[in-house]
């Protein structure tokens, strides 16, 4: 295993072993041993990072909204990597190519410099830089130094993430983080152990973090799994967590599974689950609950929470219409709809409890 540096968050145990104290799972690991995320070892007593996690995988603009973040400079261009590697074991994951990439997936190429990568989304016309398809928590280091390369640029940062993290990385991430779309995969700590590895209460902690004590952009995530976490009982719990804890102007994506990797054997999601869905959340108060993952066009706009009225229009990924005024109004009744939004002229951020609107 080739090696790129020493990892920053780890101590060394008495017994000659090292601690890795970056995620929940607090890996201990012996001389020569992988963490469970696949790209952190033991190595001479010390805890490193190998190649693998500062090797980009699947480098491409995408639209913004297929993060999905809806509320966040709708309409343009973020440019989307991921590496190997990812400290959860989701049997369901879409993704898994990648998270579950080994040494023999990813032994070729070289490791990227930050600059490149953002030269080449700044090429794209891209305006912010997303870490995505595996979880940033596993290629911390690299992502904080590609976090400095965006913004020295002039590009914001993006992270789609599980939310896995302990509060010391979790604040130095976060801190470089203009956006995060984390990943809510059920209400139901059962689920988290039984299907991903994980447990619920780290992310929850996260979410409330991310909200309250930062000035991160956050949208969250959930999709739906028929039979494993889409009970109406459990869904209205987690739409009434969200609402009393983050508050009610979070937008909401309810996502369709489709079979992959370990649970093919699952069948897809119907649009009849997502759409009770997210009768469920908006009876719990939810203002913005978009329906993703699907064939079918609905379930997209964002509409204006206080009259009803189509404020961002989308076909698919793609903005197809704007009804709101240089200030984030509402253009029928006046009301302010949150979110980071953009003019000809500058960003505007308006409503959210950690920022000032400008």
């Amino acid at each position: 295993m080739s090696i790129a540096r020493r990892a920053r968050h780890w101590r060394a145990l008495a017994d000659g072993r090292v601690r890795c104290t970056l995620c929940p799972r607090r890996c201990r690991l012996a001389e020569g041993q992988r963490g469970a995320c696949f790209v952190r070892a033991c190595r001479d007593g010390a805890l490193v990072l190998s190649e693998e996690a500062a090797r980009p995988l699947g480098c491409r603009p995408d639209p913004i909204e297929k993060k999905p973040l809806y509320h966040f400079l709708p309409g343009s261009l973020t440019y989307s990597f991921g590496t190997a590697g990812c400290n959860l074991a989701c049997r369901y994951c879409q993704n898994w190519e990648m998270s579950r990439a080994r040494a023999a997936v990813t032994g070729s190429g070289a490791t990227t410099d930050p600059a490149r990568i953002v030269a080449a989304a700044g090429a794209s016309g891209c305006r912010s830089l997303a870490f995505t398809y595996n979880d940033p928590v596993v290629f911390h280091e690299y992502a904080l130094d590609c976090a400095a390369a965006a913004h020295a640029a002039g590009l914001y940062t993006v992270a789609v993430s599980a939310g896995y993290v302990l509060p010391a990385p979790r604040a130095e991430f976060y801190a470089v983080i203009d956006a995060a779309n984390i990943d809510l995969k059920a209400f139901d700590d059962r689920f988290y152990r039984r299907l991903c590895g994980a447990r619920l209460a780290p992310v929850l902690e996260t979410l409330e973090s991310l909200v309250h004590e930062t000035a991160v952009w956050v949208e969250i995530t959930t999709m739906l799994i028929p039979g494993e976490n889409d009970d109406p009982r459990r869904l209205h719990a987690l739409s009434a967590w969200i609402a009393r804890h983050l508050g009610c102007e979070v937008p909401l994506h309810l996502s369709a599974f489709h079979p992959a990797h370990r649970m093919r054997d699952h069948a897809a999601t119907s649009v009849e689950t997502l759409v009770r869905a997210r009768e469920i959340a908006h009876a719990n108060g939810l203002r913005h609950v978009y329906l993703g993952n699907l064939g079918a066009e609905i379930g997209r706009d964002t509409r204006c929470a206080t009259c009803g009225a189509r404020l961002i229009m989308r076909a698919g990924y793609l903005m197809v219409g704007w009804a709101l005024d240089d200030m984030g109004h509402c253009l029928v009744c006046g009301a302010r709809c949150q979110g980071v939004f953009t003019t000809s002229t500058r960003d505007i951020v308006l409503n959210h409890p950690a920022r000032a609107p400008t």
